[in-house]
């Protein structure tokens, strides 16, 4: 680009950010200003390129703009941070486990491997209430789990409509369940809540349980899914049964005992 003289501030002027976004200078100065109040997606796409803004800069100029900032569709790998797992393991009494938007189960803590251990393998949510023969027995509610999950999937089809995995999974799901393609072609949208969901284990009988999901920062469109029951309430105790249950199936033999 071609100097325009000594610079007496720094940073770039008016008309060096116009050029770089491929926009009139005498429009972008409007914009600046606030005269002109209804720009483009594109442009302000082009601006933050020209601007070098981050993620959150660059939504945070698109709302400015009267804008919905789009999700660009990136590839994220399924590898969930040492850090986010010492974090799941810091709640030895909750299950936690973080989910990405197609419902792969990507990591887990203890008591969350204890909750789900009806299932073979418990690896992805759809796939565990619509394919595998514990899930209608598990979740109490079940319609309403069924339509949840669908609703989740449909999501994340609004966020990335080319995701492979999401195809082969509603194709596989579609394919072996009539259920799942049934409400699959309802259309129907839904985040996840934080509605209390019930659940029949095997182990240690009904559990009510609270859930809060947060979004893992590091990694757009993934999930950390935290588990609870209510202080004192006999979902409480089960749960501690439950772990204490697990911890003992999964407990390695002392060294030296007999083996038969």
């Amino acid at each position: 680009m071609a100097s325009h003289g000594a610079r007496r501030v720094p940073g770039l002027r008016r008309e060096e950010v116009a050029v770089l976004a491929g926009v009139n200078a005498d429009y972008y100065t409007r914009l600046e200003q606030g005269r002109e109040r209804h720009p483009s997606g594109q442009v302000l796409d082009a601006l933050s390129r020209a601007l070098r803004l981050d993620g959150d800069a660059r939504d945070h100029l698109f709302r400015l703009g009267g804008t919905v900032p789009d999700t660009p569709s990136v590839h994220v790998s399924d590898q969930v941070s040492p850090g986010l797992r010492q974090l799941m393991d810091g709640y030895p009494h909750t299950p936690a486990f973080v989910l990405n938007r197609t419902l792969d189960i990507l990591a887990t803590n203890a008591l969350a491997d204890a909750l789900y251990s009806p299932f073979h393998p418990a690896d992805n949510l759809a796939r565990m209430a619509f394919a595998d023969p514990a899930g209608r027995a598990f979740y109490q509610d079940w319609d309403r789990a069924a339509q949840a999950t669908v609703g989740n999937l449909r999501q994340a089809a609004g966020h990335e409509p080319d995701n492979p995995r999401l195809r082969e999974l509603v194709d596989t799901l579609s394919e072996d369940s009539a259920d799942f393609a049934r409400l699959w072609n309802s259309h129907t949208v839904r985040g996840k809540t934080q509605e209390a969901k019930r659940f029949l284990h095997p182990d240690v009988g009904p559990l009510t349980l609270s859930y809060q999901a947060f979004d893992v920062r590091e990694a757009p469109g993934r999930q950390l899914v935290i588990y609870h029951a209510e202080p004192g309430s006999g979902s409480a105790e089960a749960l501690h049964l439950l772990g204490s249950i697990h911890a003992t199936r999964t407990r390695p033999s002392p060294r030296g005992a007999d083996r038969t």
